[in-house]
């Protein structure tokens, strides 16, 4: 359920402070909840009906990280209607975070990549070799999957060692390709270029759709990954897109890379952020020394 009011917030968030589509959709489904869950809606609850309901989230069993967005779109809604003199008051005002532990990122080890990479091969056509590419590029370049679907035909046409990748905050950065990422596209794109009608406009997108942006969607994607995890024996709730730029880091710190290069080509603002995959590589680490070392094992 959507309101006027509520409806002028989401265009601010996304004319004003440039809000990607997913957050705007995220904060449109909290501030629906809250609407429909408070008595009387947002523009009438009172501090009490609110904080009853952020309580309530959690008895619902919704995740802390949930409970936190939910409570970061209210505060910032009931600011805007304060700006706007829609309210007087702001009833979120005592609104305490959520404690909540940072979770560790799901990663896999190099010879589940590689089993999901021989599944995709496994493909028959053009299909085969779209998921192979789309899986060595998001690998070997540590992309986002909104970045590696928007990417763009011209940018690999001439076979590019780097990408030059336009991230969150519209900052650039240089994305690696490997040379097993390089033949992956290649061979995509003599497939790709074969499968385009004669005569038609060629689409700009390097992984082309007939969705409403013209490109393959994030959700395609995870389908075609669930697929290929059934097939390569790797349990699909352990995959997803984001889980490939999750090896990329993690891979690359067990080799010894340096934690401000790994910042860097994933974009990351801050350090931080960087930081927990070294405890995904530490453990990984441990976990062989544990199995393989022959002074650690139970006789």
């Amino acid at each position: 359920m959507s309101t006027p009011q509520v409806e002028a917030f989401l265009e601010m968030m996304a004319v004003e402070r440039d809000a990607s589509p997913h957050t705007l959709s995220a904060y449109g489904r909290d501030l629906a909840d809250a609407e429909t869950t408070l008595s009387g809606g947002l523009m009438r609850a009172d501090e009490a009906a609110v904080e009853a309901w952020y309580a309530g989230l959690g008895a619902r069993g919704l995740s802390a990280a949930t409970q936190a967005r939910r409570r970061s779109a209210v505060r910032q809604f009931y600011r805007f209607a304060l700006g706007e003199g829609w309210r007087r008051d702001d009833p979120s005002r005592r609104l305490d975070a959520p404690k909540q532990g940072r979770s560790l990122p799901k990663t896999l080890s190099r010879d589940e990549i590689e089993r999901l990479l021989a599944a995709a091969s496994a493909r028959d056509g053009a299909a085969g070799l779209r998921l192979v590419a789309l899986v060595e590029l998001a690998y070997a370049s540590g992309l986002r999957v909104s970045e590696l679907l928007g990417l763009r035909v011209e940018a690999v046409r001439r076979d590019p060692a780097f990408l030059i990748v336009r991230g969150k905050g519209g900052k650039e950065r240089l994305a690696p390709l490997n040379t097993s990422a390089r033949e992956a596209v290649k061979a995509w794109l003599v497939a790709r270029d074969a499968a385009r009608p004669e005569k038609a406009p060629d689409s700009p997108w390097l992984f082309p759709s007939s969705s409403s942006k013209g490109h393959l969607t994030p959700r395609r994607f995870a389908q075609l990954l669930d697929q290929s995890a059934v097939d390569a024996g790797v349990d699909p709730a352990r995959v997803s897109p984001h889980v490939l730029r999750h090896a990329f880091a993690t891979h690359l710190l067990e080799g010894g890379a340096d934690l401000r290069v790994v910042q860097t080509l994933l974009g990351h603002a801050d350090i931080a952020t960087t930081q927990i995959y070294t405890h995904v590589a530490v453990d990984r680490l441990s976990q062989v020394v544990r199995d393989k070392h022959p002074l650690a094992r139970d006789d």
